[in-house]
């Protein structure tokens, strides 16, 4: 399950932001994961709340934000959503397509509340 140690790795971020503003209370990170990002959400947020569990981060909130993949045709430049892995362009029946959404993993945000 390596949703865990991404979990993990959520979290030391977080902490390395704690460090640098101290008095400040975390509240929430989110973060996006890709259709195509090989993540499973519902594993990644099983993850966080085991390691949150009676820790100092135990009131942070994990916020997914899910991303369907999306194509962008190399010929008409029309970007599609993707949801049956179909790559072939709708508007032009072009089967050179490239991925322009669906791959991320990131921390999108961490909110902060002042003391």
């Amino acid at each position: 399950m390596h949703e865990l140690s991404i979990a993990a790795a959520i979290l030391d971020r977080v902490a390395a932001e704690a460090a640098r503003h101290a008095g400040a209370r975390f509240t929430k990170v989110g973060v996006r994961v890709g259709e195509l990002s090989g993540i499973d959400p519902e594993a990644l947020s099983f993850g966080f709340q085991a390691l949150v569990m009676e820790s100092e981060w135990e009131r942070l909130a994990l916020e997914i934000e899910y991303c369907p993949r999306v194509q962008r045709c190399r010929q008409c430049a029309h970007e599609f959503p993707s949801p049956n892995c179909e790559t072939v362009c709708p508007k032009c029946s072009a089967q050179d397509t490239v991925s322009v959404a669906g791959e991320e993993l990131d921390i999108a945000y961490i909110e902060v509340e002042d003391e």
